[in-house]
């Protein structure tokens, strides 16, 4: 997912996006620990995908302060 995805999305939007990736991402994880993860790359591509998240959730945040 692109930042730009991201920025568009509401904040209702970006909260259920976000708790819909950390599952994907455990998920992930446990396919890993019970050796059926295929494409491991997926892993990494969540990751900062949550991280993109966090951010735009967090550049939002300060903004709303100011």
């Amino acid at each position: 997912m692109k930042s730009v995805e991201i920025k568009g999305l509401s904040e209702a939007d970006l909260q259920r996006r976000l708790a819909d990736t950390r599952q994907e991402l455990f998920n992930l994880r446990f396919q890993l620990a019970t050796r059926k993860l295929e494409n491991t790359n997926r892993i990494r591509q969540v990751r900062k995908d949550i991280a993109r998240m966090l951010q735009v959730m967090n550049e939002r945040r300060v903004a709303s302060v100011s």
